[in-house]
């Protein structure tokens, strides 16, 4: 559980920078100051529909719990074979989420990331370097890659350990069974219950750290495969459900972070969207429910891949998905009257945030999602011609929409 544990405090920084900016913004521009040709100055909203906006709220909700769980009950419903209608689904929905991940952090995020950074309202200091937005989408980057190899590690530090205590017991099995072949049966088959439970108590052959045990199963994970699990061997690890193997280790933390960036964005979009004139606030909306519709679809389709055994953990994933959107509308409505959206603070919080983001989902599109699920998967370099040709068209139909969308969100 350290995981969510982490997850979960930098979504609670994530949080309270929102609401510093909103505090700072809120005190930066006091109605007694607005001037009307300044550009870094508030923007009056004449009248503000507050019933649209709250409106506005649950229907970004529900779109994004349909577009989130959609893919999860799919999956989850029932098992399905490979090439059965669900299993194209699911894995045209896998692919074109990897093309929505992509467009979202070219289209979306690092334009307007490098747009905040040029902006007048900030200081000198920061317009003297026209590169802030590459290097925080850079610092973001290292970052998740530095965690992905600090959880690997880990995951070879506990298999080492796991294997030298069964190495151990295994000798010592066969040193009493050996010894007990010359005494009675009676005697033998004591000592060799003895043993055998404190092989079970010990996590050797076929428990590992989680105490599950073992079996001889061979499923495996293909792309968009029914199957949802994975292979266990005798001595098989098991981390709390975790790094069970270097590539799915790498599909759940990268799944993880995946969200994170994500959520990042959407508390930006919906502070953005609660204060956005009511001339251009219908269409904006329209855009942020495709936006979040087709963002829910490629998180849906991620958190498939995680291989939870119970619906909990993609519940809890799915729900703070489809909340953060609605979090950030409710923040925006709470402070529309102050919000000045061109103050410096507010400008450069919005250019960080957009800039980390992007980097959070570059490094996952390329590596956790393309890489792995392309370039380095057996099971997709050897599928037919067409199955690769409809992964690839979903793909690219995904980065389009979403590229279509940014001409509005």
């Amino acid at each position: 559980m350290a995981r969510y544990h982490y997850f979960c405090h930098i979504l609670a920084l994530v949080l309270f920078a929102a609401f510093v900016q909103a505090q700072e913004t809120s005190s930066e521009a006091p109605d007694s100051e607005i001037d009307e040709d300044d550009e870094c100055a508030a923007s009056i909203i004449g009248d503000y529909n507050m019933s649209l906006r709250i409106g506005s709220l649950f229907i970004i909700m529900g779109t994004s719990a349909i577009g989130v769980f959609t893919p999860v009950i799919i999956h989850r419903i029932r098992p399905y074979d490979h090439g059965s209608i669900r299993d194209w689904i699911l894995t045209i929905g896998k692919f074109f989420g990897t093309g929505v991940i992509l467009a979202t952090a070219f289209i979306h995020m690092l334009p307007e990331a490098l747009s905040n950074f040029d902006s007048p309202c900030l200081s000198e200091g920061w317009k003297s370097y026209g590169a802030f937005a590459g290097v925080f989408c850079m610092i973001s980057s290292f970052a998740l890659q530095l965690l992905e190899l600090a959880a690997v590690s880990n995951l070879d530090r506990i298999y080492a350990k796991r294997q030298a205590q069964r190495d151990t017991l295994d000798i010592e099995k066969t040193e009493v069974c050996s010894t007990a072949i010359l005494g009675s049966d009676s005697s033998q088959q004591s000592t060799t219950k003895d043993i055998d439970e404190r092989l079970t108590k010990k996590g050797g052959f076929g428990y590992g750290i989680g105490g599950g045990a073992a079996s001889s199963g061979n499923r495996s994970n293909d792309i968009g495969n029914g199957g949802h699990g994975h292979s266990h061997e005798i001595g098989h690890v098991h981390s709390a459900g975790l790094l069970e193997d270097d590539d799915q280790s790498f599909r759940n933390i990268g799944t993880l972070m995946l969200e994170l960036g994500i959520v990042m964005h959407s508390i930006i979009i919906g502070i953005t969207l609660a204060n956005t004139g009511n001339d251009e606030f219908i269409t904006l909306l329209i855009a942020l429910v495709f936006h979040q519709f087709f963002e829910g679809v490629a998180l849906g389709t991620r958190i498939n891949d995680m291989n939870h055994s119970n619906w909990i953990k993609p519940v809890l994933m799915g729900g703070l998905f489809m909340i953060m959107t609605p979090i950030g509308v409710a923040i925006g409505i709470g402070i529309h009257s102050s919000f000045n959206a061109n103050s410096s603070s507010s400008v450069l919080a919005s250019a960080i945030l957009d800039s980390l983001s992007a980097g959070i989902l570059l490094y996952n599109a390329y590596v956790s999602l393309m890489s792995l699920e392309i370039n380095h998967n057996v099971e997709f370099r050897r599928a037919p011609f067409v199955r690769k040709a409809v992964c690839f068209l979903s793909m690219y139909v995904g980065a389009a929409i979403m590229a279509l969308i940014g001409k509005w969100a």
